[in-house]
């Protein structure tokens, strides 16, 4: 069955094929239409409905901070931030001075610990060579025996 083919009877009246169409498509663009129309009228009831605040204290606020703006010299802050802006550069300035301070004293640290490892083996040498030295001595004591022992025995009436 095709759409030319169809008939519907509304009231006595005979709608064949397009008809059909057209008349159905009419009636759902009116429907749509009716229901926006609703929706619309809906909304602007909603917004009727609304109360609308009183300006009046609105403006009595603003007045008083107007005043309390005037009272706390607010005109002045620009310079005062002027100022905390240099300050705050000056601060930042300093506070790299102090990290390249800390650098440099963090590799002074390391150098002194170097030096104290190097102390100390100086002071295990110079204790080593004191021992040495008691034998130097022992030894030149022992030698200097000997010489005068085969000087006696060279010349024994001496």
């Amino acid at each position: 069955m095709s759409l030319a083919d169809a008939e519907l009877t509304i009231g006595g009246v005979k709608l064949k094929g397009i008809y059909i169409a057209v008349v159905l498509s009419l009636a759902t663009t009116i429907g749509g239409g009716v229901w926006t129309a609703s929706s619309l009228y809906s909304r602007l009831e909603a917004v009727e409905n609304r109360k609308i605040p009183a300006v009046k204290p609105v403006i009595e606020r603003v007045t008083l901070i107007e005043q309390s703006l005037e009272a706390n010299d607010v005109s002045q802050l620009q310079g005062k931030l002027a100022k905390l802006g240099v300050n705050l550069k000056t601060i930042a300035e300093q506070q790299e001075k102090l990290l390249q301070v800390s650098d440099k004293l963090a590799s002074l640290e390391k150098d002194i610990e170097a030096m104290k490892a190097t102390v100390t083996k100086a002071e295990l040498i110079a204790d080593n060579m004191k021992d040495i030295e008691s034998k130097f001595k022992t030894l030149n004591r022992e030698v200097s025996e000997l010489w005068q022992g085969l000087d006696y025995v060279s010349n024994p009436l001496k």
